[in-house]
């Protein structure tokens, strides 16, 4: 049975594609794994991707993309891969998802996947459903290729869940592996909220046994108050599933209080709405 913590990306024995059962999304997610070789231009403390490395994806085959897509929501809409492998109160199909094990806009076949990933979506009836998303760390959106995919994702009334944990330049550094640049991160969410409907999505837990800083709270609300308006919302969650990365020890989870005061803390300052999932 799958379950909210066992996201394991072979799940269903495909390459490219693999079914999750999400907490945030409520239901049966699709995931769709451009990064088969986890590889990634980020590197996580939270990450839950075994034998992570630096880099960018493989080329992408899209024929065994489309097959493997095809062949998972035909067993998921019309099989009983519900019956066998999802339990009873998450048994419905909430959307097809760009996620993966790592970043999934840096393959260079990625605005022809979103095309690829539309079609199949057409040819089984189900244009109007389930959602499109796309799961991204943002770092891309200066390339032409990439904004190209999300607007066509945007025209098929797809979402686009925008990573961003923390705007403290440090915090960045420990946490996400790269360089803090608040004003870059700002701007790519700008461009980013142009093109799709747009999430921000971030992990909030303790490190070293301490939570976020007022400071880190304050900067991150100045990051997304000049935005307020053009972001859906803010999905703010906690550890659900362990980091398989070497500052696993360092983690630790924040009660259901702290993280609803943040985000009390995030609408009182942005005017954004929160949806906290400890």
């Amino acid at each position: 049975m799958l379950s909210t913590v066992d996201h394991r990306r072979d799940a269903a024995g495909l390459l490219y594609v693999y079914p999750v059962v999400s907490r945030r999304a409520g239901g049966v997610s699709i995931g769709i794994n451009l990064n088969p070789n986890n590889a990634c231009n980020w590197a996580c403390l939270y990450c839950q991707v075994e034998g992570l490395t630096r880099g960018a994806p493989p080329p992408i085959d899209l024929d065994r993309l489309d097959a493997e897509l095809s062949g998972l929501l035909g067993d998921v809409l019309h099989g009983d891969f519900m019956q066998r492998h999802v339990p009873l109160e998450a048994r419905r199909l909430v959307d097809v998802a760009f996620s993966g094990n790592g970043e999934p806009t840096a393959a260079a076949e990625f605005p022809a996947a979103v095309a690829r990933v539309g079609a199949v979506l057409d040819r089984l009836g189900l244009r109007d459903g389930p959602a499109l998303r796309l799961i991204t760390n943002g770092s891309l959106l200066y390339r032409a290729a990439v904004q190209d995919g999300i607007r066509a994702l945007g025209e098929r009334g797809g979402e686009v869940w925008f990573k961003i944990d923390r705007a403290l330049p440090e915090e960045v550094a420990e946490i996400n592996g790269v360089p803090g640049d608040a004003e870059r991160v700002a701007r790519h969410l700008g461009i980013c909220v142009g093109l799709a409907p747009t999430w921000v999505q971030t992990c909030w837990f303790a490190l070293d046994g301490a939570a976020p800083s007022a400071d880190s709270r304050a900067a991150y609300c100045r990051l997304l108050a000049p935005l307020s308006g053009r972001i859906a919302g803010v999905h703010l969650y906690g550890l659900a599933r362990p980091s398989l990365q070497p500052a696993a020890p360092r983690l630790g989870r924040l009660g259901q209080d702290e993280l609803t005061d943040f985000a009390q803390q995030i609408e009182k300052e942005t005017g954004i709405r929160v949806i906290v999932s400890p």
